[in-house]
């Protein structure tokens, strides 16, 4: 990305996005890595996603600031349409390596975000190590999620020390991202697992319509919206008296991760009415099964001739805000296929991300239920999982979860 392109993208004019942010206009939107909140969460969700985990290769306190100001840099170039590295890919000596890949030269922003996040063993290795000298700031929310039926978790790619999450209208642009910043992480940083996703499957703002996911059913309905902002702080951002010990993610969130197989091949062979019947909405409207249209709250109380309209087992019904308390969470997932698997089906699914609070009340006991009642379990196979705090945004002069260092 040359970041002359960023000037002349910011000339054709600006738009206010729903989270509060100037973006220039379409084709070439742009949102500012710098800001109160890292974008990325509310920001409305664009159609690719680049997700990868890393573990730190090093004990060294000092050496990880230094990785983590360099990655605040680059993306901050990177999201305005700018190269990874200050000179460019092209612009430097011919007898060194480029600072930046170059697969995105020519290409606008596509409204990239990059997003951080810290996880449980950041602050406690494997063998209790305090490599850092943070395990007292953190959070106690911060736990490894437990596992849930259904869960046949590769460790390979479950976990993580830091997690960045990049998403952008343009593959390319998403891939150049990670790319760039997994390669200026050599030597204190390597790869854990990374996931690909395409088509998104949430709706994170009211402009965007209901997308669908590989089941072919509209997914996301009734997510929280980047202008429901009192749900946000209810159920999203982390508020300051939430944990003292951890007054450095105040304005934060928790992202939850989980890779979720479909088993596509035996979904397709039945009915649609057990579908409809498994998930508790139309599969062409998305409306309740209770009636009215998509965004029609479900009647949980209307009956039929054979039982509830709405079945009690039914997706839609089990994961229901009401049966919680109230609690909600702001998904922001995608569809994936990677091919084929050992038995020759696909290997395809959703890769789950959701922003909350707190998961002990926001994520794991909807999991649980789910797994004790769901019909749509048994279609689903959960190999992935992970949990990392995100620390609210960067200010100028700042780079990226500098309050957990200072």
């Amino acid at each position: 990305m040359a970041a002359a392109g960023a000037a002349g993208a910011f000339a054709v004019g600006r738009a206010t996005a729903p989270d509060g942010t100037t973006a220039a206009a379409a084709g070439s939107t742009t949102y500012p890595f710098r800001g109160v909140r890292q974008a990325g969460i509310v920001t409305p969700a664009q159609d690719r996603l680049h997700f990868v985990a890393l573990d730190v290769t090093t004990d060294d306190r000092d050496a990880l600031v230094r990785l983590l100001t360099a990655w605040t840099e680059a993306a901050e170039r990177m999201t305005q349409g700018g190269s990874a590295g200050p000179v460019g890919p092209v612009e430097g000596a011919a007898d060194a390596p480029p600072d930046d890949t170059g697969e995105a030269i020519g290409l606008p922003a596509s409204g990239l975000t990059i997003t951080f996040g810290f996880g449980p063993s950041l602050f406690r290795d494997a063998d209790g190590n305090d490599r850092f000298g943070i395990a007292d700031r953190r959070p106690a929310a911060l736990e490894p999620l437990p596992l849930f039926s259904a869960d046949v978790l590769d460790p390979a790619r479950s976990g993580g020390d830091l997690c960045i999450q990049a998403c952008a209208d343009d593959p390319q642009v998403a891939v150049h991202a990670i790319r760039n910043l997994v390669r200026i992480g050599f030597g204190t940083t390597a790869v854990r697992w990374s996931q690909l996703g395409f088509g998104r499957t949430s709706t994170t703002s009211t402009s965007q319509s209901t997308p669908r996911n590989l089941f072919g059913f509209k997914d996301g309905t009734a997510n929280i919206k980047a202008e429901e902002g009192p749900a946000l702080d209810e159920h999203v951002w982390v508020a300051e008296d939430d944990d003292p010990a951890a007054a450095w993610l105040s304005g934060g969130s928790y992202l939850v991760a989980r890779r979720i197989n479909m088993t596509i091949e035996v979904w397709d062979r039945q009915s649609l009415d057990a579908q409809e019947q498994f998930v508790g909405r139309t599969k062409g409207s998305g409306a309740p099964l209770s009636g009215g249209k998509e965004f029609t709250e479900p009647d949980f109380g209307i009956k039929g001739s054979a039982g509830p309209l709405i079945p009690v087992d039914a997706h839609v019904r089990v994961v229901h805000p009401d049966q919680f308390d109230g609690v909600r969470m702001l998904r922001r997932g995608y569809n994936f296929v990677d091919g084929s698997n050992d038995v020759g089906g696909l290997d395809a699914g959703l890769f789950f991300i959701a922003y909350v609070r707190d998961p002990r009340t926001h994520f794991i006991p909807l999991q649980r239920a789910m797994s004790k009642s769901d019909a749509l379990m048994e279609y689903l196979r959960f190999t992935s999982s992970a949990l990392f705090a995100v620390p609210p945004g960067v200010g100028k002069g700042e780079y990226v979860g500098q309050a957990l260092f200072a």
